[in-house]
């Protein structure tokens, strides 16, 4: 080939080129391999970024969770004998404040010592009013935030007290005065009426006044309702009591619980059995049942509520510590029961504290270790050994971050206390718990309440179940209307047509999908639930009348179907579509009153599936159509672009249509259609504003599309911003967008793996 040179001829008769000179031509050469090389950089460093910040976010997300997985740990901080006086084996409480600046501890001998816990100070000593010859035979704790401490005296009375301390700053300097006070007053309440020893009380506060138990050798077991009232008349106070004798108790009394709503009372004795009360009628108390609650021949060591009054932690003699709370049955009866066992310490159980706003308790042995267990999640976290002699008194700050430990040989200690997380585990994450209050295991999540008392529940099953479901039911609705409407917009519709369905449809997805959340959770739902049958009717009549109107179009003559140009068929099924869709609206009562008496969402509560107006069903159209576009748009494209010569050798070779469409246009553009479906899906688990607003957003554990869910997306837009900063609720939280992460992470995984298959599989056709 022969390369022509065009010239042009001035004016002057000079030859000059039109073509670049070389020095042209090398500047222009230069600059585009510039480009090229600003656009190869370019791009790598565009799908770097993108890498880089999905790698980000997942540290991310793991920086936040990380925290949970450290164990919990205790550090020495001080180590002393105590004062002279205090001795170490008739020590009957340990307390303590906000600051851990002050800690009381309780003597069986009537005295109350206030030392500093950081170095072992004497702050100051109290004795308690006891008569003359009257001694402390037995002592027992209230709830642990109280602060409440009953004294079961020799002569058959009783003496409350209360440590309390106040906080003052003088010079702008923390100062903590200890004090015990005498709720009931200084003069010591009469108990047992014939004056016999207690060998075991019990106390608990129940609204404006106390209730306390007290037990005596013999097995007289008596409850009584004390309240102190101020005197209009006189100023003084009055102390106002109602008794009420109890059943004989079988063996002798070693612990006594009462919980604050007064319904049981729970009785431990040397023989290792518990003895469970019914006190909601106090003039008629019944002895429920007696449940032996250690191993044979071990005996209960210690037994203490935990907060809430709810759960009863059992340490026996043999080292072994179990979770117990009443559970009521199927007619009403509550039924003391074991829930769970923790790692058994190596020797007898001596002491139990409870943390103060937690379902967690320390417990102390025989052997001088300390141990951290948690019930939420079935956990011992920590195992310690502190001392060479028996444990006689624990104590944790309200804020669990301190530990104070007095042992039988006459020390303290003061221990720094990590344990932030205790509420994790993979239990208590995916598997069934039993909580407080519940009839068995169970998934829940429920992680907050109005009560201090209140047992958070963080299982993130019923979230991801919710997730998996909402997805679900929106690609059941969307993937069908998707993909057969890109079939006929890529491969029947008119070139005219396509033009203005294909971006009709892809604006779709340009549409909030707050809005979409907002007419389904405003307009849909309580249409939907007014008009069940017509939704099922549509469902079920508007396939059927699409393929009548197919079988007689096929059968019309064929000089009355060149009437409608190729491709532009569907404009007969519009009509069709919209006369349906009228009729089922309009019979839609009829039909209810016919067939379900009137009412088609009572007959589905009668055959036992219940019905929420925001549910499964509202989610999967109101979802579908947020997914619709995406998946339209890209298996479209996919079909669109599938090689004409393939098809048109398909029909040069006899096939029809529609063989060509299945046999050879599906297959080659399987790979786009996956593809397409796969992002609906990631469009579909990630969604947020929908699910949030049209589900009810109830963490339920069932797949009935008649219920709603809670998704991951949506729990965690809405307990974020009122969750305070890194508790463990909050790293939950990023524990859920994490597992979202990694699902989606997965699935598009899967999905391209996928995809390059059957890309390869087809790319020889």
């Amino acid at each position: 080939m022969t390369d022509t040179v065009v010239n042009a001829v001035p004016a002057d008769g000079a030859r000059v080129s039109l073509l670049p000179s070389g020095e042209q031509r090398a500047r222009l050469r230069r600059w585009r391999y510039a480009k090229d090389r600003i656009s190869r950089y370019g791009v790598a460093v565009g799908g770097l970024g993108v890498v880089v910040a999905l790698a980000l976010i997942f540290v991310y997300l793991f920086y936040e969770v990380f925290p949970m997985l450290r164990s919990a740990e205790v550090t020495p901080v001080a180590a002393y004998a105590m004062p002279a006086g205090v001795a170490g084996d008739q020590v009957v409480d340990v307390a303590t404040e906000r600051y851990t600046e002050v800690a009381g501890v309780y003597g069986r001998d009537g005295r109350v010592t206030f030392l500093n816990p950081r170095n072992g100070e004497l702050l100051k000593q109290v004795s308690l009013p006891l008569p003359e010859g009257v001694n402390v035979v037995s002592s027992a704790p209230a709830e642990v935030k109280y602060g409440l401490l009953a004294h079961g005296l020799s002569d058959g009375r009783v003496l409350v007290t209360q440590h309390e301390y106040t906080v003052t700053y003088p010079d702008d300097v923390r100062h903590t005065e200890p004090a015990i006070t005498y709720p009931l007053g200084e003069q010591p309440l009469v108990l047992d009426e014939q004056g016999a020893p207690l060998a075991a009380v019990g106390i608990q506060a129940v609204g404006e006044g106390f209730s306390l138990a007290g037990a005596t050798a013999d097995g007289r077991l008596t409850l009584a309702i004390y309240s102190a009232a101020v005197s209009f008349m006189t100023g003084e106070v009055e102390i106002k009591r109602q008794s009420y004798p109890l059943p004989q108790l079988a063996g002798r009394a070693t612990h006594i619980l009462i919980n604050k709503s007064m319904r049981n009372l729970f009785v431990a004795d040397t023989e290792g059995y518990v003895s469970h009360y019914d006190i909601v009628d106090p003039d008629e108390p019944r002895l429920l049942e007696r449940v032996h609650a250690v191993a044979d021949g071990a005996t209960i060591a210690a037994m203490r509520y935990l907060s809430g009054t709810v759960s009863i932690i059992i340490g026996g003699s043999d080292g072994s510590v179990a979770q117990w709370f009443p559970v009521r049955d199927e007619q009403n009866q509550y039924h003391l029961t074991h829930i769970r066992d923790f790692e058994s310490h190596p020797g007898a159980i001596t002491f139990i504290a409870p943390e103060y706003s937690r379902k967690g308790f320390v417990a102390g042995d025989a052997g001088g270790h300390v141990a951290a267990h948690f019930t939420t999640s079935g956990r011992t976290v920590l195992m310690e050994k502190v001392s060479d002699a028996a444990i006689t008194g624990i104590t944790m700050s309200p804020v669990n971050d301190t530990l104070l430990v007095t042992d039988a040989g006459g020390r303290m200690q003061y221990l720094n206390l990590y344990n932030e997380h205790p509420e994790i585990s993979m239990k208590a994450l995916w598997g069934k718990v039993w909580y407080e209050n519940r009839a068995g295991e169970e998934y829940v999540w429920q992680a907050s309440s109005g009560s201090d008392d209140f047992e958070p529940k963080l299982s993130l099953t019923p979230l991801t179940l919710g997730t998996i479901k909402a997805a679900f039911f929106a690609m059941m609705f969307a993937i069908p209307l998707a993909i057969m409407g890109a079939l006929y917009s890529a491969y029947f519709m008119t070139s005219r047509l396509r033009g203005f369905v294909k971006p009709s449809i892809e604006i779709m997805e340009a549409l909030p999908t707050v809005i979409l959340g907002f007419l389904a959770g405003l307009w849909l739902a309580p249409f939907m639930e007014n008009n069940l049958p017509a939704v099922f009717s549509i469902l079920l009549l508007m396939p059927l009348a699409m393929l009548a109107v197919a079988y007689a179009w096929a059968n019309l003559p064929e000089r009355l179907r060149l009437l409608v140009p190729p491709g532009w068929e569907v404009a007969i099924l519009m009509p069709v579509i919209l006369l349906v869709g009228w009729l089922c609206i309009v019979m839609s009562p009829s039909l209810e009153l016919w067939f379900f008496n009137g009412s088609m969402r009572q007959w589905l509560t009668d055959v036992g599936i219940t019905y929420d107006q925001r549910n499964a069903l509202v989610v999967g159209i109101a979802m579908g159509f947020a997914v619709i576009p995406t998946i339209f748009s890209i298996a479209e494209d996919a079909i669109f672009t599938v090689p004409r010569h393939l098809t048109q050798g398909s029909l040069a070779l006899g096939a029809t249509p529609w063989q060509t469409m299945v046999g050879v246009v599906l297959p080659t553009a399987s790979p786009g259609i996956f593809a397409a479906v796969m992002m609906g899906f990631g469009r579909a688990v990630g969604e947020t504003m929908i699910v949030l607003m049209a589900t009810g957003n109830s963490p339920i554990m069932n797949f009935n599309i008649f219920e709603g869910m809670r998704t991951l997306s949506a729990n965690i837009a809405v307990e974020l911003p009122e969750t305070p900063l890194g508790s463990t609720h909050f790293r939950v939280l990023f524990l859920a967008a994490l597992v979202l992460l990694v699902l989606t992470f997965v699935m598009n995984t899967v999905a391209e793996i996928v995809r390059q298959r059957l890309r390869k599989r087809y790319s020889t056709l």
